[in-house]
This record gives structure tokens, C-alpha cells and sequence, in this order.
């Protein structure tokens, strides 16, 4: 799993909302959680219109008079949707001047600090940075729905996992200037690389798509168990019910000799009902413990269809990121030894090659960190041999 897709948080989100509903015309005034957000009739936008009080984050017991914002609100998801179908595609840059310097987990779990770094750009490439709706459906109480960005180098197509939260750090930002153009990846390019991004996405939401598969696992399988149950009850009923019929019969088989006519023919009757009874509750009883020795097929999958996930992938935007690769200088410092060590590099991207110890050959990485330079590179096990 490459953790690459990016959750999108609650400050993007109201960052987001705000500088898109101003930009409407809209009128938002903001007081800590709660907001205040009047959508015109004049503005050009599907949303409703009027008066719509705001609270951010999750709340329970919610006053009907207010709406939530969150990630997966209805609210946010009407003007995502609403953003998304004026400018669904679009482009930008992220240059190594506006970014800090990703510094790699196995330099920043290591015990070497670093004194000074230095980017050397060499050349431009391009990235697409997919927003996806991920809806999991099912008729049960278990329905999510979040947004998971990923980006995707165009040319290579290795995933990037960090240019898509640098860029939405640098959106976030009420001083940033993100420029904004046309996208210049062809169409059938786009559609490939979304879908080699979606299914980085689909096994890195694996787990979560796992927990919630287990959610409703349980339901199902409590509702399996409470229809076994209730069949149990209704078994031991028609036993009890077969029980009085055939003492009724047994009953009337002796009294039938001892009565008149009138009575008799009245007791024969009776018999017969009897008997046609439990032949019927006899049937029924068998077919109910044919269907408990077969484990209840119909219903069991009756109750798992009910409670089965449909996990829907669904891209809402798309943007092409030109940014900067070359070389990273990072300079090490151990005691009074100084080591320069240059890695590639892309800007909003990180480090984009694996570095491995000179001792046992594996790559460095944040539980396997950076542990001497005295002797060429060593994780930290090496340092310790």
C-alpha cells in the first residue's frame, strides 16, 4: 500500500468553500464554527439560494435551522459539484520558490541533522492531481461518502504522493497565488492516467473499505442471527401446536364410540379438521427445519445483498501540475564530520529516488532511517552492528 491518497481535511474544505462562494458573489461572514452565508438570487450558481446557516465539522443533535460542513456534507458536496461542473479540468504550476523542502521520513527520523539544503531544477514535468468522490453504498446504515486526491506523474505515471497536498496547502493560503490555465494533457491520456490513480486509490482505501465491510458484516450477520431465532420459535410453536393436535385427535378416537349419531358426526368432523391440520403444521415443520439444516440460504442471501458494499470511484476534478525536477543537496552534519548528500528531487513532490545503505543494501525509509555518514551511508541498524 503507497498511502498516496490524500483525505482531504476540514480546513481545505472551509478554505475552499469560502473563496468559492465569494467568488460568486455570495456573501459569507464567518464567526469561529458557525457561519453565516447568503447565496443571492442574481448569482449564477445551482445552489439554493437564500439564507444557509453554517456549522463546521461534525455535530450531533443539530438544530434543523443548521447545515453542517464537513468533507462529506451535503453541503460541500453540492458546491463541489457546483465548482466541479464550471471547471472540472485545469492547470498550474508549483514552484520550488513558493514550496518549503520535503524533507524525506528517513531524514527526519534519523539522528544526522540537517544543516543546510540546496534544489537544483533541471527541467519541467507535469502531474495530474485527481479529486475523487468515493461513495460506499449499501441499503444498510453504513453509507459514506469522502473526497481522496492522488497525484500522478504524466509521463511515467508514478504517483506522487505529496504534490497533491502541496497543492492543496498552497490553496489554502489567503497570500498564495496559484496560477490557473488550461490543461495540456490530451483527453485519452487524462482518462488513462485517472484510471491507473484510481486503483492506487482503490488499495489505499482498502482498509477503510475493509472496516466498513466489517461494519456491516455484523448487521447482517446479527439479523441472520435474530431470523434463526425467530425460525427456532416458530418451530418449537408448531411442535407445541402438533403436540395439542394430535392429543385432540387421540381424545376424540376414544369418545367417538361412547356419542349419538348427531355427536358422532360432529366428533368425525372434527377429526378429519384435526388430522388436515397437522398433516399442514407437520409440512411446515419440516420445510422450517429443511431450511435450518441447509443454513437459510434465501434469507442469508436476501441479508447479505441488503448489506453488500458498492463502492463507487467517481473523479470530480483534474489538475495538471507543471512543476520543477533536478537534484536536492542535503547537508549532513555528524559531530565534526560534514556530508553533502544529493538526491533527486521535484518540487511539491519530495524526493524521488530511493536511497540505499551502503551496508546492507536496503533502502532507507522512516523505520529504517539515516543512522551514520561516517562510512558512506548506514540505516540505522548498520550504525548499530
Amino acid at each position: 500500500m503507497t498511502d498516496a491518497a490524500v483525505p482531504v481535511t476540514q480546513s481545505a474544505v472551509e478554505n475552499f468553500t469560502a473563496r468559492y462562494l465569494r467568488s460568486l458573489g455570495c456573501q459569507v461572514e464567518i464567526r469561529d464554527n458557525e457561519w453565516q452565508v447568503t447565496i443571492p438570487e442574481g448569482v449564477e450558481t445551482d445552489l439554493p439560494k437564500g439564507e444557509h446557516a453554517l456549522v463546521c465539522g461534525t455535530a450531533e443533535d443539530l438544530d434543523e435551522s443548521y447545515e453542517q460542513l464537513h468533507p462529506e456534507s451535503s453541503f460541500f458536496q453540492s458546491v463541489l459539484d457546483d465548482a466541479s461542473d464550471r471547471a472540472p479540468l485545469g492547470g498550474t504550476r508549483i514552484d520550488a520558490t513558493g514550496t518549503d523542502i520535503i524533507v524525506p521520513d528517513w531524514l527526519q527520523e534519523s539522528p544526522i541533522p540537517v544543516s543546510d539544503i540546496d534544489f537544483t531544477p533541471y527541467y519541467d514535468r507535469s502531474a495530474l492531481v485527481v479529486l475523487f468522490r468515493v461513495s460506499v453504498e449499501t441499503v444498510s446504515e453504513y453509507q459514506q461518502e469522502f473526497l481522496r486526491s492522488i497525484g500522478v506523474d504524466v509521463r511515467s505515471k508514478e504517483i506522487l504522493p505529496h504534490i497533491d497536498e502541496t497543492f492543496l496547502t498552497l490553496t489554502q493560503s489567503e497570500t498564495a497565488i496559484v496560477p490557473s490555465r488550461d490543461i495540456a494533457v490530451k483527453p485519452e491520456q487524462v482518462e488513462q492516467l485517472v484510471d491507473a490513480s484510481r486503483k492506487t486509490l482503490l488499495s489505499d482505501i482498502q482498509p477503510q473499505i475493509d472496516k466498513i465491510h466489517q461494519g456491516a458484516s455484523r448487521a447482517a450477520d446479527a439479523e441472520l442471527e435474530e431470523y434463526r431465532q425467530l425460525q427456532r420459535q416458530r418451530e418449537e410453536e408448531l411442535e407445541t401446536k402438533i403436540t395439542h393436535l394430535r392429543s385432540r385427535i387421540d381424545d376424540l378416537n376414544k369418545s367417538i364410540d361412547d356419542k349419538n349419531q348427531t355427536e358422532r358426526v360432529e366428533a368425525l368432523k372434527e377429526r378429519r379438521e384435526c388430522k388436515s391440520k397437522l398433516q399442514e403444521v407437520e409440512t411446515d415443520l419440516n420445510e422450517l427445519r429443511r431450511r435450518r439444516e441447509q443454513g437459510y440460504p434465501d434469507q442469508q442471501r436476501e441479508i447479505r445483498d441488503r448489506h453488500g458494499l458498492e463502492v463507487v470511484v467517481t473523479p470530480v476534478t483534474v489538475t495538471e501540475i507543471e512543476y520543477e525536477r533536478g537534484d536536492a543537496a542535503f547537508e549532513l552534519t555528524d559531530c565534526d564530520l560534514t556530508r553533502i548528500l544529493t538526491v533527486g528531487y521535484g518540487s511539491g513532490v519530495g524526493v524521488t529516488e530511493a536511497v540505499d545503505c551502503d551496508g546492507c543494501g536496503r533502502s532507507l525509509s522512516g523505520e529504517n532511517p539515516l543512522g551514520a555518514i561516517a562510512n558512506g551511508v548506514r540505516c540505522t541498524v548498520c550504525r548499530d552492528s
